[in-house]
């Protein structure tokens, strides 16, 4: 189950490289056609890629730290690294997200209301099909690997191509003798980015302070009430440990039962919850009832 976890951390590494080429090409696209353009909504949307592409570096590096063994002060090992990761990412976007509106605002009242160029509309349309591949391709690999920072990389890679599409429909209404629309179309990606940042920032914080599913706790509980020999679920606890699931349990059990069989149900409870929920490590306490 431990060398899974590492594989999985591994193919993990895969969605962050390709996050990080993605952006680094796109980024340099929007800017570029951007400035040219004269489009204050593609430069938003350029200046948000760039920025992902150091919160992709930031989840690759985390990816990494989380591979590395236990050792002497990190008992239980380096996997909340991942989640680190994801809340240095979320930092970064929120920066990013209001540096963009606060430009796009002073846009508006300096009234630079001149229509930017039609290829930069063009230009924002491709962008968005390229990364919504990119996010289908991250969406699969996170739910395959139960990556946390994988699956924060994917939500922000759905959420730039919902930009980059706002960036087309602003430029296209620009085209129309709405100069304005532009600069508020780069205040709605402002926002977006910010929003996306909170929303992986709120599941990061979630993880580290070990919160966890109520509704899963209630699966596991089914499924350890179900086991041979089990008259009840005491008490029962999950916390996450980066892409890993760990549970303690109490479990109550027939007061006549000797030491071995006990331990063969506690046994079974153990082995049960790691093949049908992919627990990383389960802790049974027996109790007679």
């Amino acid at each position: 189950m431990e060398e899974q976890a590492y594989l999985d951390l591994k193919r993990g590494e895969r969605g962050a490289i390709i996050s990080i080429i993605a952006y680094i090409c796109l980024s340099a696209l929007k800017l570029i056609v951007g400035f040219m353009a004269n489009s204050e909504a593609l430069k938003a949307d350029g200046l948000n890629n760039a920025t992902d592409i150091i919160a992709s570096i930031a989840v690759l590096v985390g990816l990494k730290l989380s591979q590395r063994p236990a050792d002497d002060d990190h008992p239980y090992g380096h996997w909340k690294a991942e989640t680190v990761a994801s809340m240095v990412a979320s930092f970064i976007m929120v920066v990013v997200g209001i540096q963009v509106t606060y430009e796009a605002i002073t846009s508006i009242f300096n009234g630079r209301n001149e229509s930017p160029d039609l290829v930069s509309a063009w230009t924002g349309l491709f962008c968005a099909l390229v990364i919504y591949g990119v996010y289908r391709y991250n969406k699969k690999l996170a739910n395959d690997t139960n990556s946390q920072s994988v699956m924060a990389a994917a939500k922000d890679n759905l959420s730039d191509a919902w930009v980059s599409v706002g960036t087309f429909i602003g430029i296209i209404g620009a085209q129309f003798g709405l100069p304005w629309l532009d600069p508020l179309t780069a205040i709605i990606v402002g926002l977006l980015i910010c929003k996306t940042g909170w929303e992986i920032f709120r599941d990061a914080s979630h993880y580290l302070t070990d919160g966890f599913d109520e509704k899963q706790i209630e699966l596991y509980k089914e499924t350890i009430n179900n086991c041979f020999g089990v008259k009840g679920v005491k008490d029962i606890k999950a916390r996450n440990y980066g892409n890993n699931v760990v549970v303690d349990i109490v479990i109550l059990v027939n007061s006549s039962l000797d030491i071995r069989g006990a331990h063969d149900i506690a046994t079974e409870v153990e082995h049960t919850l790691i093949k049908e929920h992919r627990v990383y490590d389960v802790h049974v306490h027996v109790e007679p009832n």
